[in-house]
């Protein structure tokens, strides 16, 4: 892994950096011939995240850290939020998340998603009224909007998240 690192540097420098390269890397990249580079680069060119064609684009969600990071992010957020109370332990959360996580990617960046587990952060959970997961809370401007608890199926989801997103 560390010589593919290294490959992968000394292929990003350019011709007038080499020469500053410290004597031991620049025997290694003297060793290479033009043409073993180019084969080499482009063996490698998975190694580079812009070349994948498949790169992550940015979340939709975010795992609540603290009471603090909610105010923040949840509260204080000019961007409605849509907030899945969940818990590692509970069948239904497992299933509605991916699906929520898609109805809200349907937005494009109009709404945001913060996950809560419950037993992480009780005192979200008992400050919303959450007695039952999975629950979801739309908030916008700091005020809660709607509320669901357990499954809806896809369409419903999106009329949710367009009913939070105003």
């Amino acid at each position: 892994m560390a010589h593919r690192l290294l490959l992968r540097k000394m292929w990003a420098l350019s011709a007038k950096d080499a020469g500053s390269l410290p004597e031991s890397a620049a025997v290694v990249a003297s060793s290479f011939s033009t043409s073993s580079l180019q084969c080499l680069a482009t063996r490698s060119s998975f190694l580079s995240p812009r070349s994948h064609p498949h790169s992550p684009r940015r979340k939709v969600s975010f795992n609540v850290q603290d009471h603090e990071d909610f105010t923040e992010r949840v509260i204080n957020s000019e961007l409605p939020v849509i907030v899945d109370f969940h818990a590692q332990w509970c069948g239904p959360c497992k299933i509605l998340g991916p699906r929520l996580e898609k109805a809200i990617a349907k937005q494009k960046g109009r709404i945001a998603m913060a996950k809560v587990d419950i037993d992480d952060h009780t005192d979200l959970a008992i400050q919303y009224g959450v007695s039952v997961v999975p629950t979801v809370i739309a908030i916008r401007g700091g005020d809660v909007v709607d509320i669901f608890v357990g499954i809806k199926d896809d369409d419903a989801l999106d009329s949710f998240v367009g009913k939070a997103i105003g």
